[in-house]
């Protein structure tokens, strides 16, 4: 390639082109290509160039806690955990029907790396995702509503294909806490889909948000469109296993 179209190249921003084009010109030559031909390699070199880019964008906006993936779930160490399901929800259908899904179960049984590698899976699929603790999802919402930046948190957590809100039940949340949740939930509903994950049975979320009827308000909208998945089984906190989860 001379260095006249390396600098075209470089100034259009086809770098996915660049990269390819001297194997590409190579293979035209060897293999006869038609301009047609050549042209269709290069152009799906620079946009598969480019769909690695937004995924790697995607994921860092994601904002995973852990790089968890389904493949290194340990399913062996507990198969009352179902991993079809699992993978069915990787798929995405819910996603493109806007149903939540809820995952129950004690600590230890790995909900945050099924839900945080469901979500990668998601990512890689073209959807955007953002993963938070409900711990900090309330932060986030009393830290700008101090600096007046309601609104502009709020839209992060709305214009996601999936929103993921992980470790509900491991203590008490602040005062307000279920006017934030509630106001997510109910601005989400049957538009986007969102994944939680509960350590406590779901009638505690009372006394855990420390508000009964945005607790019971929020139920009311993800039990009538969530597919709530009960876990159960040996806790890899506690039973020896070499997957770490919640």
């Amino acid at each position: 390639m001379n260095a006249k179209l390396a600098e075209s190249l470089k100034k259009l921003r086809l770098s996915g082109m660049s990269q390819t084009l001297d194997v590409r010109l190579q293979e035209a030559l060897a293999s006869r290509l038609d301009y047609a031909e050549f042209l269709e390699l290069v152009l799906a070199d620079e946009l598969a160039i480019r769909q690695e880019r937004q995924i790697a964008r995607d994921l860092k906006a994601a904002d995973f806690r852990e790089p968890k993936t389904l493949e290194d779930f340990n399913w062996e160490f507990n198969r009352a955990i179902k991993k079809k399901q699992m993978y069915d929800l990787a798929a995405g259908g819910f996603l493109r029907q806007h149903r939540d899904v809820l995952l129950v179960g004690p600590p230890g049984l790995g909900k945050s790396h099924l839900v945080q590698a469901i979500g990668r899976q998601l990512v890689h699929a073209g959807f955007t995702v953002l993963y938070r603790s409900i711990f900090d999802a309330v932060r986030d919402f009393l830290h700008d509503e101090a600096f007046e930046g309601h609104d502009r948190i709020m839209s992060r957590y709305l214009k996601c294909d999936l929103l993921i809100l992980d470790d509900m039940g491991l203590k008490h949340l602040p005062k307000r806490s279920g006017e934030y949740l509630f106001e997510i939930i109910m601005r989400r509903h049957q538009l986007r889909s969102t994944m939680m994950t509960s350590n406590r049975p779901l009638e505690d979320w009372g006394k855990l948000i420390g508000d009964v009827p945005a607790a019971t308000a929020i139920l009311d909208r993800l039990l009538g469109n969530a597919e709530i998945i009960e876990l159960s089984g040996k806790s890899y906190r506690w039973g020896g296993g070499d997957t770490e989860g919640k």
